[in-house]
């Protein structure tokens, strides 16, 4: 079993908030490809990282989880790519994790 997971910024680099219908869209698109997803949308995350001049950055963020038995790299890194640019992204991370169902 795979836990694939990744993050979505609330804001563009202008801090103009993405529509609601964005992340809706993603929600759909994962229920329809994988029966269910877990979207943490009411309590954003909180990214911070240093920039090439030291400065420190911030993101608000959402965290989508979809769990599946197959992992198909290739439409998930087609996926990626469709996601960073309509979150106008240089690069977002989707990330697998093999998990055990208890």
């Amino acid at each position: 079993m795979h836990l694939i997971q990744f993050l979505l910024p609330l804001y563009d680099n202008d801090q103009n908030a993405f529509p609601h219908r964005e992340f809706q869209r993603v929600r759909e698109e994962l229920i329809e490809r994988f029966g269910g997803v877990t979207a943490f949308v009411q309590s954003p995350a909180l990214g911070l990282w240093k920039d090439e001049n030291d400065q420190v950055s911030r993101d608000e963020m959402v965290m989508f989880e979809v769990m599946t038995a197959e992992l198909d790299q290739a439409w998930w890194a087609e996926y990626r790519l469709n996601l960073e640019r309509r979150f106008k992204q240089e690069e977002l991370v989707v990330r697998a994790l093999n998990v055990v169902r208890l």
